[in-house]
């Protein structure tokens, strides 16, 4: 069959075909560029200008449904909360402060310091300093329950957490793994199991996190939630800081 139109306009009509593709693709990359978050604005990041290591994990996909997810959200971030106030929280809570934009959270191990998660320790670091997150995931400290336990969601922070150090070059020690249930984002090698009560000694030791500072300078542990994403930054802290 013969086209009807003329050469010229058969051929301005192919030129206009693949502008239009052209112009599509550049819309596409330019969207995925602003919806991905910028780590060099973060923050957490700036402050660091030599970071050991930065993660970052969406807070909106804890959990496919999203009533579920809103308190696996609000258990991570109660727990860097009481990370920042030694274990002080105002009753009631004042989420406002907690689940917004701009909200930060911080620890520093000093050389051969200890982090671990709650403060039910193994035998091994008890005699160590060890810093915690002063929480026990508990109602009375305002932890939220999804309707089968309160403090769902820690288990993800704790993973945050172990794939930083990790790869911040500290000694990591997560005894129980998560395998009954894949935390997103992470590798199931990584996902971190997490218990505690108030009172336990040795009944938990075993579901927690440790992080050992095996550098010669002191190591900080820096969060930044941005309102959807959690930034961590890891980074080494000058003895003339």
């Amino acid at each position: 069959m013969t086209s009807s139109l003329p050469e010229s306009s058969w051929l301005l009509q192919v030129f206009n075909y693949k502008l239009m593709d052209k112009i599509i693709i550049l819309f596409t990359i330019l969207s995925l560029i602003s919806s991905t978050p910028d780590i060099k604005a973060n923050p957490a990041v700036q402050r660091d200008k030599q970071p050991l290591a930065v993660v970052q994990y969406s807070l909106e996909n804890r959990y496919a449904v999203e009533s579920v997810n809103e308190v696996f959200k609000d258990n991570i971030l109660l727990t860097l909360h009481l990370l920042k106030t030694n274990g002080t929280v105002s009753k009631p809570i004042s989420w406002s402060e907690i689940d917004k934009a701009g909200f930060e959270s911080s620890f520093t191990l000093k050389p051969a310091e200890v982090f671990a998660f709650h403060d039910d320790l193994l035998p091994e670091y008890k005699d160590k300093e060890v810093i915690t997150t002063n929480a026990h995931f508990i109602s009375k400290e305002g932890f939220k329950s999804d309707g089968y336990l309160f403090g769902d969601g820690v288990c993800h922070l704790a993973s945050f957490i172990k794939v930083a150090a990790e790869k911040s070059g500290l000694i990591v020690k997560a005894p129980t793994r998560h395998d009954f249930a894949k935390i997103p984002d992470i590798d199931m090698e990584d996902g971190v199991s997490i218990f505690s009560r108030i009172g336990a000694s040795g009944q938990y030791a075993l579901q927690n996190l440790y992080v050992t500072n095996t550098k010669d300078k002191s190591v900080s542990f820096n969060f930044y939630f941005d309102g959807k994403t959690l930034t961590i930054s890891v980074s080494e802290i000058s003895s003339s800081v």
